[in-house]
């Protein structure tokens, strides 16, 4: 069974499953982490994504070496690099990653040059074909929050350094293409304006954000905007986490192993947004799973069908730690989902409308 394509644009072909490697460096040792990377490959997945400060949860000791285990990978198997395709992301201001250049404080042009000429001896690769600004320098609601703060918002790079840092790292020939990642429709709109009244800014290709049976957000504004301004969508978290795998509602909590369980009380982020002690969130889920045992799917499949439906994703960007797990996702990408289970999953969705934004 072959991964399907996708043209983000004629000389970009991407695998319709992206391997997130966020956990590489924490829970997967390097051997693991090549042994996923074979296995993806193998099936036809040549699409891989990663950031400057992962893994996760983020640590001094650990930042960068997602990026190292990747560009080892690519190295040791003596891959042709133009047969895989390699996103990576800057991350902004976050006042928690101190050993990220400072912080970083801001994400200006000197922070995104840096961080580029770092991933890029990271990688052992000289471009990445997709570079990412990991979350906006500007205050936006997001990782689980959903209402927009004036009182919140403070000074913040403008978005024309970013895109002339961007765009001469386009011209150097380090990076081919650009993207934005836990962005806004305000966002996107912006970045594109400045970008079609200056030569000198690259059009950003595509947008990453969470996407999943539990957070349908994009479908509001950001779709819009994507239809029209022909930006595709690079799905993460379509399994919310594992929540969609249904593991977490066995008897015993879940295997010990899993992300919301081994990282319990250091993953803030995560837990934000996928926290099952809320209500809606877990009967959304257990609903979810119904579906997908009443039709006699697997629930991966049933989560990895229903994004890969989506006529504005391009992408599913997902993560594993093992191999079964990486097998499940495989399989799922050519499960078709019939019009009677899109009407049950949407009467779910009317009843508990994105429980996990």
């Amino acid at each position: 069974m072959s991964v399907p394509f996708f043209n983000l644009v004629p000389n970009l072909t991407v695998s319709r499953l992206c391997l997130g490697t966020m956990t590489f460096g924490e829970q997967n040792s390097p051997n693991q982490s090549f042994g996923l990377l074979d296995q993806a490959f193998e099936a036809g997945i040549n699409f891989f994504d990663s950031a400057e400060m992962y893994p996760v949860p983020q640590r001094a000791e650990t930042q960068g070496k997602s990026e190292e285990y990747l560009g080892l990978w690519v190295r040791k198997r003596k891959i042709f690099r133009e047969r895989v395709v390699i996103a990576t992301k800057v991350g902004g201001p976050s006042g928690q990653m101190s050993w990220i250049r400072d912080g970083p404080k801001c994400l200006d042009a000197k922070n995104i040059t840096e961080a580029i000429d770092s991933s890029l001896k990271r990688l052992q690769t000289d471009y990445i074909d997709l570079y990412q600004i990991h979350w906006p320098d500007r205050y936006v609601p997001m990782f689980g929050e959903i209402d927009y703060d004036p009182v919140r918002q403070f000074s913040s790079v403008p978005m024309e350094e970013q895109l002339d840092a961007l765009g001469k790292a386009v011209d150097a020939g380090k990076v081919r293409y650009i993207g934005l990642c836990n962005e806004t429709p305000y966002g996107v709109m912006k970045f594109l304006h400045f970008a079609e009244n200056s030569a000198c800014f690259p059009k950003i290709l595509c947008v990453q954000n969470s996407y999943s049976l539990l957070c349908r957000t994009f479908d509001s504004g950001m779709a819009e905007c994507c239809h029209h301004e022909r930006i595709n969508l690079l799905a993460y978290s379509p399994l919310a986490m594992g929540i969609l795998s249904g593991k977490y509602f066995a008897s015993d909590g879940g295997p010990p192993d899993a992300r919301l369980n081994l990282f319990r009380g250091r993953y803030s982020e995560g837990e934000s947004r996928y926290n099952l002690s809320r209500n809606t969130l877990k009967e959304a889920a257990t609903e979810y799973l119904g579906i997908a045992e009443k039709y006699g799917l697997h629930p991966v499949s049933l989560a990895i069908a229903f994004v890969l439906r989506h006529p504005l994703i391009a992408s599913a960007v997902f993560g594993v730690t093992k191999s079964w797990q990486l097998q499940e996702v495989i399989s799922a990408c050519n499960v078709e989902l019939t019009s009677e289970i899109i009407a049950d999953i949407n009467k779910v969705h009317a009843k508990y409308p994105n429980p996990s934004p």
